[in-house]
């Protein structure tokens, strides 16, 4: 393993490990499933989480039966984020709509926030 495989292996790592502590520390201290904002920074992040773990683990098994395993997992984990940053977006939308009611002119001078 080149130095620039094993300092990517041992990042993904690293992340795949933080995402994996957030997960346990928020899901013991926040009621993460009681909003829609909770239960998707809770799947953003095990989502995050379980790619850099496809790092790691192809990493060690680059050919074979596992390989091809590995690689479909890494496909719907990628379909799950693009899912996950479209409920994202639309979160946002939510979020800043309701924070501007629809009857008050917005004032040009400042900006929209």
């Amino acid at each position: 393993m080149t130095c620039t495989q094993l300092a990517n292996t041992a990042a993904s790592g690293l992340v795949a490990l933080c995402c994996l502590v957030f997960a346990i520390v928020y899901h013991l201290n926040a009621p993460w499933r009681s909003t829609p904002v909770g239960r998707h920074v809770m799947g953003f992040t095990l989502t995050i989480g379980a790619l850099t773990a496809y790092t790691v683990a192809i990493t060690f098994w680059p050919h074979g039966l596992v390989a091809s395993v590995l690689q479909v997992i890494r496909t719907c984990l990628l379909l799950v984020t693009a899912a996950l940053v479209l409920q994202r977006i639309h979160l946002v939308i939510r979020a800043q709509h309701r924070r501007i009611p629809l009857d008050v002119e917005r004032d040009p001078e400042r900006p929209s926030v």
